[in-house]
């Protein structure tokens, strides 16, 4: 069992039905832990002293015809340590519960509403709760994943996750026994922020693939023409594609360096060249003149000597 301090949403979409979850936090592979959702049945997180059973059991009391909070309430009632553990759900009607057991890590708390539960631990701040809800509320008429991405955004830049920042996932299900989307990020920097990114490239290349999968009440027919032709060109020609970035390891050095050791490194480096991006908007005339380099400055009076014969 791994203590889980995350900050999270289950929500579903009033107009297709979808339901999804999205999850941040400060330890590793948070949406291979956490997000537990079925077609049709509800969506569920599962965090702080983590217990996946709990989640596939709500599942199965909601399949069963359990509202939210019985369903919740039955498995509290079953479980050795309630006050450890913090759960959130949604129903295929948009119902949600929530629960943060009172030996949660501070700052703690959930907030349920229309279609969604919002819930974290050992928080920034409540604030973070609050600002994932206005998120998700305000952006009511944008498609789930945009609302569960927003909200996910609003609770980073709210402070998330006290101890910093490490992984990111989202997860939808439509009606299909697999998902409609799921997407991850771990070990970044910057994982909200690359979630983001990851999700603006899935957009253009997954989501039309995903959309031509077999389905259960239908044939299992064929990938349009323009997919094919889209999914058989190199990543980094497709549609989405993020530009090359220029390695000076490589180019300038002429070293090579495995792929994922040069990822973790720029990780490392994002929040430093974040501030320095900060830092470069700002006017500090006010407080200290310009300072410029003149190489020739030391020189200038000094009488140049003179030839001799």
């Amino acid at each position: 069992m791994m203590e889980l301090n995350t900050f999270s949403i289950a929500a579903r979409c009033p107009r297709t039905g979808h339901l999804g979850v999205a999850v941040a936090s400060a330890v590793p592979a948070v949406g291979g832990l956490c997000p537990f959702l079925r077609a049709g049945i509800g969506a569920v997180t599962t965090q702080s002293w983590v217990n996946p059973y709990l989640a596939a059991r709500i599942l199965d009391g909601l399949a069963g015809g359990q509202a939210p909070d019985a369903a919740l309430a039955a498995l509290l009632a079953t479980d050795d340590r309630p006050d450890l553990r913090q759960v959130g759900l949604v129903d295929a009607h948009g119902a949600g519960a929530a629960w943060t057991g009172a030996g949660c890590t501070p700052a703690a708390g959930h907030r349920t509403g229309s279609g969604y539960a919002v819930q974290g631990n050992m928080l920034a701040g409540p604030g973070v709760i609050d600002a994932m809800a206005l998120a998700f509320e305000d952006a009511a008429a944008c498609a789930l994943d945009e609302r569960l991405m927003r909200a996910l955004e609003a609770g980073d830049a709210a402070g998330g996750d006290r101890r910093g920042k490490q992984s990111a996932a989202l997860r939808l299900v439509a009606g299909e026994d697999y998902p409609l989307l799921d997407l991850r990020v771990d070990e970044h920097g910057a994982p909200v922020a690359e979630l983001r990114r990851v999700l603006e490239v899935a957009r253009r290349q997954l989501v039309p693939f995903v959309a031509g999968m077999p389905r259960k009440d239908g044939p299992a027919g064929a990938l349009p023409d323009d997919v094919v032709a889209m999914l058989l060109e190199a990543p980094g020609t497709r549609p989405g594609a993020a530009p090359a970035v220029p390695d000076p390891v490589r180019d300038v050095m002429g070293l090579h360096q495995e792929a994922g050791r040069i990822a973790h490194l720029l990780a490392q480096f994002a929040p430093v060249l974040a501030e320095i991006e900060v830092l470069r908007t700002l006017d500090l005339a006010h407080i200290h003149p310009p300072l410029v380099f003149d190489p020739s400055l030391p020189y200038r009076d000094v009488p140049l000597p003179v030839p001799h014969d």
